[in-house]
């Protein structure tokens, strides 16, 4: 991914956010006998086994799982893998700049973490799926829990494999109009915000969030 000074993000804190804001992720490998094999799947930050240390890899060790027959495609524990996990995006209208010149653009956010995948036992695999379920239902007034089928889901884990990503490698970027006017952001962050084609207010608020963040 190209590198700007001026739409790089490192620190930690930032890149965790990201990441548990947008678990569903990509996951990217390049086996000798497939070549490259692509998965899709969420993703949790593993608080529990972070790097130390201020630089931006150290804010990245992720968990995850994916079916044994995909984890078996990806040969996962064997070589370097690439997650790419996408925060908000959308289409920048010249129009909405009212002034010119200025072409259409994209901006977006986005986070890849580098490393090599750890493969889990069966027990901790299924502390990564409890984990995920946990993740998304805490947020419902009456959270489900994988114990309430814990027999079954013990039978259907037997099928999964779980891995720790600890990240060698972190890119994060937030292209979000920085090399612009504070009044020409405001202007676009309320073009998203509107309710006309390609409005995502979820990139408006982070337009607006970095303007305020050193």
């Amino acid at each position: 991914m190209l590198e700007q000074e001026i739409f790089r993000v490192t620190d930690p804190g930032r890149i965790r956010d990201l990441a548990r804001a947008h678990p569903w992720a990509t996951l990217i490998s390049h086996t000798p006998d497939r070549g490259l094999v692509v998965s899709h799947l969420p993703v949790l930050v593993d608080d529990a086994h972070q790097n130390s240390g201020d630089t931006p890899d150290a804010g990245c060790t992720l968990l995850g799982h994916l079916a044994r027959t995909d984890a078996r495609k990806h040969e996962l524990g064997s070589h370097e893998v690439v997650v790419v996990i996408q925060g908000p995006h959308g289409y920048i209208s010249p129009s909405w700049y009212e002034e010119t010149p200025h072409v259409p653009t994209w901006n977006f956010t986005v986070l890849h973490v580098h490393g090599r995948p750890e493969v889990l036992d069966p027990a901790d695999t299924y502390d990564v799926l409890s984990a995920t379920v946990d993740h998304f239902e805490d947020r419902l007034p009456e959270p489900w829990r994988l114990a309430r089928v814990e027999s079954y889901a013990h039978r259907i884990a037997a099928a999964v494999t779980g891995f720790r990503l600890p990240a060698t490698k972190v890119t994060a970027k937030a292209k979000l109009s920085q090399d612009e006017r504070e009044e020409i952001v405001l202007r676009l962050a309320g073009a998203l915000e509107s309710g006309r084609p390609y409005a995502v207010p979820e990139l408006a608020r982070a337009m607006r969030d970095i303007r305020r963040k050193p």
